[in-house]
């Protein structure tokens, strides 16, 4: 069993004639004389354990019976029972020491730890021993506990016996066999939740001999299977059967059905796949029923519903369908219904609306992340004693029911990411004295309609208003949250100056976001919040202007990016903060690269691009150890790059559009580089053969705009991963590799990948040019799969293996030497939408595959040597007749040029006139006269303007090239 994220190894046998413990105090037991031996006994074991806290500081002098945690009989002065339970929980807080500099975890140091001393044995009448909670990691469970002969409570519940918690599944107690239980024939309670049972093939025949057991905890065991059995059962006295958080996909049998007097079963956390049986509704006892987290998949049967007694119902993260069923409100006792994560559709069922006053009790319903859709019905008002109304992430619409406010036991309202409209005013929240969590975000057309001086009953800790609108003022009332913990209203259509009482109420929140606002002013200056260490805090796409301030240390996200923040990023001691994520991109930050930052060995993601900085890379960069993501992308840097930077365990890294210079570093460590972008800067040599030998993850490739020379490496074709390769502007030479159609991630079809939207905007940006025109692509970058060559000096012909990139969607080899025809199986690339292979020595004819192509939005294939009839069809005919340009040889539509076996084009005195008559005789009399004046006076301006073209070359080639272009109708003169 796991609590707060630990696990628990809980061993606790109770047998059915009780536990007779004096329930003496320690002042009656104080009175006993303590037994010498057992005296003795004690501070052995004492003395072998390792006491940090100073739990047994008491266990000093004669009187045993009175140090803490020892209870004696009353009347023998026997010690009956040692009860040494860590009294700290798992959970408790670190408490940040400010004179030490460090985090104190109470709980680590109240544990007991080291050796247990077989001297306890010496405690004849032992029968309550309890270690839980404690530290005995790397020690087994003393064999000599089974000499206890009185012993009758034992437990070891997390206290991490024989387990390295570092891999627990493979540390762990367990038992091949569960037949030494069959013996303990009164045995009332077994639980060994934690224990893996995963050998223990025969535990339920085991288990079924105790006629008088009434709970059973098999929770986290690592049980495969409920087994059937080969009789009846006979544990029918079972009242809680536990069998959660285990790898069970077998049906449920159908002895379970027999439990008659079963109260409580927790089937959660499994496998168990097909619908959910009808027999459930014989278990007419059962109070609690815990089915979540399976693979249910069919509609919620109606036998469910005979449960009258149920006061506890959770069926949440399968995948149950169809209409939530009406019936579900004759529950009358539900207190907690969990119905999260699954595929039902149709309207909410209307929970306030019964006959019998049923769920006037229910506190906990939560239907989120379903297909439901249609209004909130106003009868949720009437549940009055509800404290967690959680409908978020369906396809609700119309407005929230003012009804709402008379929910005065509320304290958690989650309706986020629906399609809600209207107004939400003071009526909402009337009586909701007790509401300390509030999300509505994600609802677009929700508009907060309240008054500038409006005091809410409430005290939130949770404010997530994120996208709706609670502009263009600053909102108020949030002055009034003095306990807030965490506030989104990000898109919140707020165009006002940050106010002053701001810093003051929230200096000290721990996830704050307001991005994508037009926030003006300075940015807040936070406090230390000294134990939250994990602080997010999102300013980003605002207004805000004047100088960046000091962090506090506990924050672990800051993106102020996409704002007017000026001046130098201020200096600090690097070694106290704790921060991982810094975007700082999209402002007016000048100055060198702030050195300080190497010394924040936690940062994992640095963004300063789009800014002013100067100077060269400090060698200190390879010292952030953690560095994952760097981008510096359009900046005014320069120099050479660290080699240290190859140190770094990069995924992403952006130095795009600066001055740096020499070779580019070896990054052959960074083995899970994902991206890496140095275009647009002055690095030389040729392309390093250690991007194809080491990193085999390197999705996006981009080296344009530097000059690099050489050959295109073949070792590039050893990337599988790569979609997208821009080589583009350098100085490259040789042929295209014929193994670049090697590349399986341009085989793929891109069109129905899925991507994560990130909370913070940030994974990275990367250019290219798609349809002639230079684009950052961020988000989008999945589905961008791209080749481009262009403007180099590359020879040869076109691969024809090209061709089997069936899932590039753009390919540039413009401004090259190419030769050769265009491969015939162009048309086998269906995702193509941008192609160019302009300004080479291309011949022969358009291969027709080309009209395949239904997804072509750019074609250019002007100035080449190609001949011969233009492909029709498709999205041909939809491009300008400019992509043509600069081909003698081509003819047919949509150029003039007709090909040989066309029909000749209709001439005028060909045509029949239907209204022949003396107008056109005058016009045609007007003919000769007009072309014998024009005649003359154009000769002599072409002549004149032809002399002084001759002595001009470049002029000349500009003026025939315009009567080339004339001659095709083009619209546009793109000369290569």
């Amino acid at each position: 069993m796991a609590i707060s994220g630990s696990i628990f190894i809980l061993f606790t046998l109770v047998f059915i004639h009780g536990l007779t413990i004096c329930s003496s105090h320690t002042n009656s037991s104080s009175r006993v004389k303590c037994i010498d031996r057992e005296r003795i006994a004690l501070s052995k074991f004492q003395k072998s354990l390792t006491d940090e806290s100073g739990r047994l500081l008491s266990w000093i002098g004669q009187e045993c019976c009175s140090w803490k945690g020892i209870t004696c009989s009353n009347k023998t002065g026997h010690v009956l029972k040692l009860n040494l339970h860590n009294p700290t929980p798992f959970d408790n807080d670190r408490f940040y020491n400010s004179q030490d500099g460090e985090y104190i975890d109470y709980y680590s140091k109240s544990c007991l730890a080291g050796e247990l001393n077989p001297a306890l044995l010496d405690l004849k009448q032992l029968q309550f021993l309890d270690l839980s909670m404690n530290n005995f990691s790397g020690s087994e469970i003393p064999k000599f506990f089974g000499s206890f002969k009185n012993l009758k409570h034992l437990n070891l519940s997390a206290a991490r016996f024989q387990q390295d918690l570092s891999n627990f599944w493979t540390n762990r107690l367990t038992s091949e066999s569960l037949h030494w239980v069959s013996s303990l024939s009164y045995l009332k309670h077994l639980d060994l939740s934690g224990v893996s049972l995963r050998q223990a093939k025969n535990w339920l025949d085991s288990v079924n001999g105790l006629q008088f057991l009434t709970k059973l905890n098999l929770s986290n065991t690592l049980v495969a299977t409920i087994p059937p059995l080969t009789r009846c059962p006979n544990f029918t006295t079972l009242v809680s059967l536990d069998l959660q958080w285990n790898i069970i996909t077998s049906d449920i049998p159908h002895w379970l059905f027999d439990l008659s007097n079963l109260i409580e079963l927790r089937l959660d956390g499994n496998g168990i796949r097909g619908p959910i049986p009808e027999a459930f509704g014989k278990l007419t006892n059962l109070t609690v029923l815990g089915l979540s987290r399976n693979y249910f998949n069919t509609s919620v049967p109606d036998s469910l519903f005979n449960l009258r007694n149920l006061t506890y119902l959770d069926l949440s993260q399968n995948k149950l369908q169809g209409t939530i069923p009406n019936a579900i409100v004759n529950l009358c006792n539900l207190k907690f219904l969990d119905l999260t994560d699954n595929r039902f559709t149709g309207k909410i069922p209307d929970f306030g609306i019964n006959q019998n006053d049923c769920l006037q009790d229910i506190d906990v319903l939560r239907i989120s992340y379903n297909s439901l859709n249609g209004p909130i019905s106003a009868s949720f008002g009437t549940l009055s004693s509800l404290r967690e109304l959680d409908i978020s992430n369906n396809i609700l619409n119309g407005s929230i029911p003012s009804s709402f406010g008379q929910l005065s036991n509320l304290e958690k309202l989650e309706l986020s990411n629906n399609s809600l409209s209207g107004m939400v005013t003071e009526l909402h929240f009337s009586k909701m004295s007790k509401l300390t969590e509030m999300s509505l975000s994600l609802n677009n057309l929700l508009v907060f309609n309240v008054s500038s001086d409006w005091i809410p009953p409430f005290q939130l800790k949770t404010i997530k208003l994120s996208s709706c609108t609670l502009g263009p003022l600053f909102p108020s009332w949030l002055k009034t949250q003095e306990n807030v913990v965490e506030l989104r209203i990000s898109r919140a259509g707020i165009s006002d100056r940050l106010p002053d009482w701001f810093e003051k109420v929230y200096s000290r929140v721990h996830y704050l976001d307001m991005s994508k606002n037009n926030i003006s002013g300075q940015l807040p200056q936070f406090e230390e919040a000294n134990n939250r260490p994990f602080r997010r805090l999102i300013l980003n796409s605002n207004s805000f202007d004047g100088q960046l301030r000091p962090l506090p240390s506990d924050v672990l996200l800051w993106d102020v990016s996409n704002n007017f923040v000026s001046g130098n990023i201020p200096v600090q001691n690097g070694t106290n903060l704790t921060l991982e994520v810094l975007i700082l991109s999209s402002n007016l930050l000048s100055g060198l690269f702030p050195g300080f930052l190497c010394e924040i060995k936690t940062m994992t993601i640095l963004d300063l691009a789009n800014n002013r900085f100067t100077g060269k890379l400090p060698e200190c960069i390879g010292e952030i150890e953690n560095l994952s993501m760097l981008d510096l992308t359009n900046n005014t840097l320069h120099g050479e790059i660290p080699n240290s930077l190859g140190n770094l365990p990069l995924l992403s890294l952006h130095l795009h559009n600066n001055n740096f210079q020499g070779q580019l570093p070896s990054l052959e460590n960074a083995m899970f580089l994902n991206i890496l972008d140095v275009g647009k800067n002055s690095f030389t040599s040729v392309i390093p053969p250690w991007i194809g030998e080491n990193l085999q993850y390197l999705a996006f490739l981009s080296l344009q705009s530097n000059n690099f020379h050489g050959e295109i490496p073949e070792k590039l074709c050893q990337v599988p991963q790569l979609q997208l390769l821009n080589l583009a502007r350098n100085n490259l030479t040789g042929n295209i590799p014929p193994c670049i159609g090697n590349f399986s991630a341009m085989i793929m079809d891109h069109s129905s990948i899925e991507y994560l939207m990130l909370d913070v905007d940030y994974g990275g940006s990367i250019p290219g040019i798609i349809n002639g025109i230079e684009r950052r692509y961020t988000k989008t970058m999945p589905f961008l799969t791209s080749i481009d060559f262009s403007d180099n000096n590359i020879v040869g012909e076109i691969p024809d293996n090209l061709t089997g990139l069936v899932g590039l969607r753009n390919l540039n080899l413009a401004g090259n030497n190419l030769t050769g025809k265009i491969p015939g199986k162009i048309g086998d690339m269906q995702e193509l939408i941008s192609l160019d292979l302009s300004r080479n020595e291309l011949s022969g004819q358009i291969p027709p595959s080309l009209s395949d192509l239904n997804f072509l939005t750019y074609l250019n294939l002007s100035y080449n040597n190609l001949s011969g009839r233009i492909p029709t069809g498709n999205q041909l005919r939809t491009l300008d007749p400019s992509v043509y340009l600069g081909n003698d040889g081509l003819c047919g539509a949509p150029l003039v040029r007709r090909c040989d076996g066309d029909a000749p084009a209709p001439q005028d005195n060909d045509r029949t006139d239907i209204n022949e008559g003396d107008d056109d005789d005058d016009d045609d009399s007007l003919f000769p006269w007009f072309y014998a004046g024009i005649g003359p006076g154009f000769l002599f301006g072409f002549l004149v303007v032809c002399g002084i073209l001759h002595f001009v070359r470049s002029w000349r080639y500009v003026f025939f090239k315009w009567v080339e272009y004339v001659a095709v109708g083009s619209c546009c003169f793109r000369p290569r």
